[in-house]
């Protein structure tokens, strides 16, 4: 086979520093080594012969060898041993970041060669976790507030699995719930990712949240506001409860109901329900209604707004 010049296959000049000849053979090894173009010949050819170029033209004796007698260098016999000075031999764990790795064992190991000094210290790729996995769910209001144990499929790179999730009381709009160890598989040995799952909770149909706080906006009457009444209003778990509107309530009142909220994890205790007085005036009253609330206005003189504004 015909000799392919040393300088030509690392393509730098005759007259390339040291650092130049390294920096060739690290760009040319990094681009053709077996780990980066698997089953590719071409580049394992490539790679074989920028490491032997290397090998000569990185050793300060070699060179001078080689520039003085071409491909019958090997027959040159300095009078001792040489100095590793000049750019010296590259360790590949700078190009791959696998540790030391020893240039003979592995051109042994990638092309058939028998190799000339110790095993490779390479031990492969190093474990990865593997990705976490997204998924979502819905739940509704009540579920929210009480938790549940809920259900899921998912579909792994291995098939269909069903999981447990267990939705703690109290969770939020859009909380995550984490499954450890439920996520894509490792790498080379490494942990499995987790499973990460969104929870969506539906609105309710007149409860609303504050925190752990559970909000509901009360209508009553002109009557009720004025003389005071008792009145049912539903809790999230136990149903209707009584609850004593006070006389000349206004709009806008709030009553609290404590403790039938929401958990909350942090004070360990539930949030309080609270109630909002809205006065609803009659629609389309009859003519006896407004006789009466002429009547009424007649003998109510206090206006609500007197002094409101004034400066």
């Amino acid at each position: 086979m015909a000799h392919q010049d040393f300088y030509q296959t690392l393509g730098v000049s005759r007259t390339a520093s040291a650092d130049e000849i390294r920096k060739a053979y690290k760009k040319l090894a990094k681009e053709n080594h077996p780990d980066a173009k698997p089953g590719d010949n071409s580049a394992a050819e490539r790679f074989k012969a920028a490491s032997a170029a290397n090998e000569v033209l990185s050793d300060p004796e070699k060179r001078k060898a080689y520039d003085q007698f071409g491909e019958n260098y090997k027959h040159f016999k300095p009078g001792g041993p040489h100095p590793h000075g000049g750019a010296g031999p590259i360790d590949l764990g700078d190009l791959f970041g696998q540790g030391d790795i020893d240039l003979s064992d592995l051109l042994g190991g990638a092309f058939g060669g028998g190799g000339r000094g110790r095993r490779s210290t390479w031990s492969g790729p190093r474990p990865q976790q593997g990705a976490d996995m997204q998924s979502s769910i819905q739940i509704t209001f009540e579920t929210a507030a009480n938790g549940v144990e809920y259900e899921l499929r998912v579909k792994h790179a291995s098939g269909t699995s069903v999981l447990t999730v267990k939705i703690p009381p109290g969770i939020r709009d859009q909380g995550v719930v984490r499954l450890a160890g439920q996520g894509q598989p490792g790498i080379a040995g490494g942990p499995p990712g987790d499973l990460l799952v969104t929870v969506n909770v539906a609105p309710h149909r007149y409860f609303q949240r504050d925190g752990s706080d559970l909000l509901l906006d009360v209508p009553i009457t002109i009557t009720e506001a004025t003389l005071g009444a008792k009145i049912d209003v539903p809790t999230l778990n136990e149903g209707l409860v009584t609850v004593t509107i006070p006389p000349g309530a206004a709009s806008g009142a709030k009553l609290r109901l404590r403790g039938k909220g929401f958990p909350d994890h942090r004070t360990k205790h539930n949030g309080d329900q609270l109630l909002t007085i809205k006065i609803v005036p009659p629609k389309n009253p009859s003519a006896d209604v407004e006789i009466l609330m002429k009547r009424l206005a007649e003998l109510t003189q206090q206006e609500p707004r007197h002094g409101l504004w004034s400066e």
